[in-house]
């Protein structure tokens, strides 16, 4: 997979990530296992993108 395409699949698993943490914290009782799991997904692929950038 080449760097832009690669790139593009973190934004996007990012911006799904997002989507799914903001529905689950609308709920009236969030499940917070999922909240935390979500997190942590979402941090890892900013540290990722963060590597695309200073490269």
């Amino acid at each position: 997979m080449g760097q832009e395409a690669r790139h593009e699949s973190l934004r996007s698993k990012h911006a799904e990530i997002e989507h799914i943490l903001t529905e689950e914290e609308r709920r009236p009782s969030p499940n917070a296992d999922l909240v935390l799991e979500l997190k942590r997904k979402k941090l890892k692929i900013k540290y990722e993108l963060q590597r695309f950038v200073v490269s």
